[in-house]
């Protein structure tokens, strides 16, 4: 009999354990308001008022022990209208996305502003509008930002230098103008991969950038000017740059390029001078220099003459293998 009780006892136990809910009630009651927000779509079918946001709930995570909501994550489906300023109000959030929710418009909510254990910040192939926010810089602890694929006008905030984890940076594929801020040529702790293609900067490019080892650069289609052999250097661990189709002029001849550079696209520039010999000692996996000014042979050996004619074509006087011998 008693053993018969302690079973019946152990059982009723574990089935109030496996009942009691999980997720934490404020964050509950703030998830529901961004479902109903939205209007109750179909992407949030699965956010029921009756079911346990920890356990039974897609686009959320649950830190394990506190069960707080760490994680939002909504991507590619029919959802409409701005981010909503309840965001705001999981102060527990680390990661937060919005992503391919072409209606999705609006400015970058303020509200984000209060998520300060935020590390992963993904706002992309979205429509909002408006500017890159100041209050960005406020979120210390990110280490990814990424705002490409929208139409965010205004110049580039400098204060985003201040993010000292940030490892990468897109900004890319939007309507951002006036030039790179000279502070991101001192990035305040780590340098970030940093994507600013497909927009309309102009300038020049600060020479403070050389001071920065940027792993990967992209600055491709813009209107940017000038110099940009700084952004190289024997010493440095750069393995990507983009600067094609931007109004750069400088000499090729005595840049001096890091030694593990894999990708290197300078098209569609005013670019001049030769391609120099030190370019057969790097393991280039890409290279573009078309539709510049180079002129002199195409130095022989590495993977120069792996790539075709498209690579060097439209130049002022190159010549050499893979195009026609030199006079």
């Amino acid at each position: 009999m008693k053993t018969l009780f302690l079973s019946l006892l152990i059982s009723t136990l574990l089935s109030l354990s496996l009942s009691k809910e999980l997720c934490n009630s404020h964050d509950k009651k703030v998830l529901l308001q961004i479902k109903k927000h939205f209007g109750d779509p179909y992407l949030l079918a699965s956010w029921k008022s009756d079911t346990d946001c920890c356990k039974d709930w897609y686009q959320v995570e649950c830190d394990s022990t506190t069960n707080r909501i760490t994680s939002l994550t909504i991507f590619a489906g029919n959802l409409s209208g701005q981010i909503p300023a309840a965001v705001g109000d999981l102060p527990y959030l680390q990661n937060l996305v919005f992503r391919k929710l072409t209606d999705v418009t609006g400015p970058i909510q303020p509200a984000i502003a209060k998520l300060v254990h935020l590390n992963f910040l993904r706002l992309d192939h979205l429509n909002l509008t408006g500017t890159v926010p100041d209050f960005l810089s406020q979120l210390k602890s990110l280490t990814f930002l990424d705002l490409s694929f929208n139409g965010l006008s205004g110049s580039i905030p400098s204060s985003l230098a201040l993010l000292p984890n940030l490892g990468a940076l897109h900004l890319d594929r939007n309507k951002l103008t006036g030039s790179i801020p000279e502070s991101f040529g001192k990035f305040n702790g780590s340098v970030p991969d940093l994507y600013l293609s497909h927009n309309q900067l102009t300038g020049k490019i600060p020479a403070s950038l050389g001071n920065m080892d940027f792993s990967v650069i992209d600055l491709s289609r813009n209107m940017i000017v000038g110099d940009a052999s700084m952004l190289f250097g024997l010493n440095k661990t750069t393995q990507n740059v983009y600067l094609s189709r931007n109004m750069l002029e400088f000499s090729l001849s005595k840049v001096a390029f890091p030694s593990g550079l894999e990708n290197l696209d300078i098209s569609h520039n005013k670019i001049f001078g030769s391609i120099p010999p030190q370019m057969t000692q790097i393991p280039l996996q890409s290279l573009n220099v078309s539709y510049n000014r180079l002129c002199g042979q195409i130095p022989v050996g590495g993977r120069l003459q792996s790539f075709d004619f498209s690579t060097y074509f439209h130049n002022r006087c190159l010549c050499g293998a893979p195009l026609q011998n030199c006079k």
